[in-house]
């Protein structure tokens, strides 16, 4: 069986990220490698080994594209409207909370945030197959 062990995502600025993810989620760096032409940092929480993994491309000046195949990454937090405060008394300006109810029961509740790249992130309830 394969464990899924890190997503990728490419940034500007490495010190923003670091903040932003460390500030939203609790994720501090687990390793940091610097080569020549980029530097890898991975960050991770206390709740699990799962990683995001920021690659900083260096002499990168401009935004990156981030075209129409990226849609997000999602985080399960236990208290939503908490966590939506925190956010916004963070500055991080989360959008509005949602509840997601086709047919009338809620199968979801979030909100989405962006990184300081413009990366999409959507926070959950958990609840159901959001634990």
């Amino acid at each position: 069986m394969a464990k899924a062990i890190h997503a990728m995502i490419r940034v500007l600025d490495e010190d923003k990220s670091v903040d932003f993810y460390r500030r939203a989620f609790g994720m501090t760096i687990a390793e940091r490698m610097d080569f020549d032409s980029f530097t890898l940092v991975y960050l991770r929480n206390p709740e699990n080994d799962f990683e995001l993994e920021l690659t900083v491309n260096k002499g990168q000046a401009e935004p990156y594209d981030l075209g129409n195949g990226y849609g997000h990454i999602a985080f399960a937090v236990d208290d939503l409207e908490s966590e939506h405060d925190r956010f916004t008394q963070e500055g991080l300006e989360p959008r509005k909370l949602v509840e997601f109810a086709p047919g009338g029961a809620v199968i979801a509740k979030f909100f989405f945030v962006s990184d300081p790249d413009g990366y999409q992130i959507e926070v959950l309830q958990r609840h159901g197959r959001y634990t």
